[in-house]
């Protein structure tokens, strides 16, 4: 079944590659970096409008919000959303399920720990399935929303929200890409991006992917691909329709990365799998369904409504190191690893409906660009996971027993598989409606006022099949915004935001609790710039956020979190991006964030006590990407070359302990030249040096290791 999947989504993604279409020359790329802030805003709304925006140029917005667009993407040759969230320091990463899904933190906070982080697409709440890491194919440009924005958005973390746009069809145009790339441990990647101007009122868009190929991991293999083709429709002047559709399937071994004995972490090379290939892959695969429609009464006034659905599976087996020191044999002989089997079947289904009205008026000397809306939002998440895990280590306890695995000299497959009892058998059920409203009033030519609030109401349901126990909380909440932008010059800025929020924490604590949502409140200020004629932006920032009844994982009770409290994060942030004198591209991001507990929690099972002002886990004081690019020209070639460099402070890699993941700096560096019109080859280099670094932790014995130095070759073909 796998390998007729595969085989039949290569040859579409390159047939996709092929489809007859005009490219937009590298010339009219260059010149839309040369616009200015306010025209490339317009660009950006120009079509399918961004929910929850309004009619705002980025320097209005009392927020700080930053872009990765798909150029900066490409020329990284960056595949994974994970890998381009990384050139943003105030997002760094977090446990990701061996893998398998997204997971990140926003101004140091990182939400559920038992659940992928939330992403929205195209303004519709989206991530939180278990569809596998992200692919970046289809994504026009990764948006970070930062800071306080609850009041519109209503659900999700006060760090900030992650919003990725995707590639729509665009009517009365055809065009598009293909490309076809080979990397480092053997992988092959083809991807095609096609526009057709069907008519002259209706166009399709179609997008499509597929890699496999090794790891750096023994053992370890991937395979994936995807269909996201768009569709858009003109139905007269002032309406459009579009739908999008996604299609994905991840396969790859569940992999917790490698044991760290005694904070030695050459206890095992980084390549060295610990779990068993007879387990087999993980599989995730997702399908979604976006409809939006468009309609402008004026150019004051417009109405967007839409419909979300996204359906997401996850199974396979694993054998995970086991975490509990009274069962782990490793302690005691330092080679033997003692290990747990798992199986897990996940399944989430998720709609959204939405409904938003953005108007421009005046009323006096006063303008007022508003915002109301309301949305309905259900969720459900369905999961069966089954584990044997070994008895406590004594003298008597067999190596068959713990599933031990000897870390000098692994020997796959040396026990029958172990049978698996249920230990989570659960339907988590949210649903939630909401209304907002938001009004920004320009008092003056440089002062401006933002005021909103949201109202929801929601329901939690929690049916455990194993005690036969139905929890349900019905809460209702409302999330005020205040904001003020005061224009020093045409270059400067300066922005202060006030916001409480909510997040509703979905599931029961292993008592079969329903937990009570998460509330904060947010306060941020700031200093905008655009300067160079708009070539030129940054936002420099301050923020203070603070969150009650924060959840994380009870160790002792996979598939389980325990309420811990309180939690605080405050920090600095620095942003540039822009095109300066001589054709120099700049991307430099800076953050510093001080996230800690705010409440004293022990753990019954570990005794491992959690005290305020301990950090949250993998979460650095620094975190620093600076990226540096020249375009120019060889005889009459255009060519581009560039390099980088992203520092990751040191990091709490275990809560409530002081085990530590070292800071590490990778460098990396990545080329364009086009070869003959119309074709391009393109390259990079990451981890130019091959540092040992580590993307995030758990615990010391599942700490996933960073890929080492990554070499992509490739040809990209534009018609």
């Amino acid at each position: 079944m796998r390998a007729a999947s595969m085989a039949g989504a290569i040859p579409l993604a390159i047939a996709l590659s092929y489809a007859p279409a005009v490219a937009q020359s590298d010339e009219e790329s260059r010149s839309e970096r040369g616009r200015t802030e306010s025209e490339r805003e317009e660009i950006t709304v120009t079509g399918v409008r961004q929910p929850y925006r309004g009619n705002f140029t980025l320097r209005e917005i009392p927020q700080a919000i930053t872009t990765i667009d798909d150029t900066v993407i490409a020329e990284n040759a960056i595949t994974r959303l994970t890998d381009a969230l990384d050139l943003n320091a105030s997002v760094v990463r977090q446990n990701t399920l061996g893998g398998l899904w997204d997971s990140f933190a926003v101004r140091g906070f990182a939400g559920d720990e038992n659940l992928p982080s939330g992403y929205l697409v195209n303004g519709f709440n989206a991530g939180r399935g278990f569809s596998g890491q992200r692919d970046v194919a289809g994504i026009e440009r990764v948006e970070v929303l930062k800071g306080p924005a609850a009041a519109v958005l209503g659900r999700g973390e006060p760090g900030g929200s992650i919003n990725l746009v995707t590639k729509q069809a665009e009517l009365g145009r055809t065009f598009g890409t293909a490309s076809l790339q080979y990397r480092s441990f053997d992988t092959v990647r083809a991807e095609g991006d096609a526009n057709l101007a069907l008519t002259d009122t209706l166009s399709a868009r179609l997008i499509g992917y597929a890699e496999s190929g090794d790891t750096f991991r023994d053992t370890v293999e991937q395979k994936r691909w995807g269909f996201l083709p768009s569709i858009g429709l003109k139905l007269g002047d002032a309406t459009r329709v579009t739908y999008d559709f996604e299609w994905t399937r991840v396969e790859v071994p569940f992999d917790r990365g490698i044991a760290v004995l005694n904070n030695d972490f050459s206890t095992v090379p980084r390549s060295r799998f610990l779990g068993e290939p007879s387990d087999g892959d993980t599989v995730a695969r997702a399908t979604g369904h976006q409809l939006r429609l468009q309609h402008d009464f004026s150019d004051r006034w417009s109405l967007s409504v839409g419909a979300s659905h996204r359906d997401t599976r996850l199974t396979g087996a694993s054998s995970d190191a086991e975490t509990l020191r009274s069962r782990q044999k490793l302690y005691i002989d330092g080679r033997s690893l003692s290990r747990q089997r798992r199986t897990r079947q996940y399944t989430s289904e998720h709609s959204v409906l939405r409904a938003e009205l953005a108007g421009d008026f005046a009323t006096g000397s006063l303008r007022h660009r508003v915002l109301m809306g309301g949305d309905f939002d259900y969720f459900d998440t369905d999961q069966l996971f089954t584990r044997y895990r070994g008895p406590v280590v004594s003298a008597t306890t067999t190596d068959q027993a713990g599933y031990v695995l000897d870390l000098q000299n692994p020997v796959y497959g040396r026990y029958p598989v172990l049978a698996t009892a249920p230990i989570t058998n659960r339907l988590d059920v949210q649903r939630t409606m909401g209304a907002y409203v938001q009004d920004q009033i320009s008092l003056t030519d440089r002062l401006q006022v933002r005021v909103g609030g949201r109202y929801d109401d929601f329901l939690l349901r929690v049916d455990n099949r194993l005690t036969n126990m139905l929890g349900r909380r019905k809460r209702s909440r409302f999330s005020p915004q205040v904001g003020i932008v005061y224009e020093l010059s045409t270059t400067l800025s300066i922005y202060a935001a006030y916001g409480e929020g909510y997040r509703a924490n979905i599931g029961a604590d292993a008592n079969g609790n329903v937990f009570e949502p998460e509330t904060s409140k947010s306060i941020e200020a700031g200093v905008k710039l655009t300067a160079l004629g708009g070539r030129l932006t940054g936002t420099l920032a301050a923020y203070q956020l603070e969150k009650s009844n924060v959840l994380a994982t009870d160790t002792a009770n996979p598939g389980f979190s325990i309420a811990i409290g309180k939690a605080r994060s405050r920090g600095i942030e620095a942003d540039l991006n822009g095109r300066l004198p001589g054709g120099i591209e700049l991307l430099l991001s800076y953050a510093y964030t001080d996230a800690e507990a705010r409440s004293r929690v022990l753990d019954p099972n570990f005794s491992f006590q959690i005290e305020p002002g301990d950090p949250l886990i993998n979460i650095p004081k620094h975190n620093l990407n600076l990226q540096a690019a020249k375009r120019f020209k060889a005889g009459s070639r255009d060519m581009l070359i560039g390099a980088g460099v992203q520092h990751v402070g040191a990091r709490n890699g275990e809560t409530g302990t002081d085990f530590t993941l070292s800071s590490h700096t990778l460098f990396r560096v990545f080329g364009q030249a086009d070869l003959i019109d119309g074709v391009q080859l393109f390259g990079s280099i990451a981890n130019l040096f091959d540092d040992h670094w580590y993307a995030n932790s758990y615990s010391p014995v599942w700490v996933q290791p960073g890929i080492p130095r990554t070499a992509t070759i490739g040809l990209r073909a534009s018609f």
